[in-house]
């Protein structure tokens, strides 16, 4: 069972594993990425990572804020996990540039409401 009390943790993971991405792809480009194995697989992990912070956080709590793609967020989640040999590395970019940063913003949002 998703506990109310436990959604600040789960927003405080969001934000952690946002972090970690913008910490290791500080000045890359595509190309860094996927040439680097070690920071590739890092960013993805903090995906899922943020993937599965989402998920738990409670139904409550999703449906008060729904300017945030929780299902998108979580299917990427999925999609990662299940999927891994397809994943496109367009897409994990994409995500790190386009994404993550609205998402970084909202959360921050979400927890001062704490």
């Amino acid at each position: 069972m998703r506990e109310a009390s436990k959604d600040i943790i789960r927003l405080e993971h969001i934000v952690q594993a946002i972090e970690r991405i913008k910490r290791y792809t500080l000045g890359k480009r595509f190309d860094d990425l996927v040439k680097d194995d070690m920071m590739y697989y890092a960013v993805v992990k903090n995906i899922e990572i943020i993937g599965e912070a989402a998920n738990l956080l409670t139904n409550e709590f999703k449906s008060e804020h729904p300017d945030t793609q929780w299902k998108l967020i979580t299917g990427m989640r999925n999609y990662i996990v299940h999927e891994y040999f397809q994943v496109d590395n367009t897409v994990i970019w994409d995500v790190i540039q386009n994404d993550l940063p609205q998402l970084e913003n909202q959360v921050t949002n979400y927890l001062k409401e704490f």
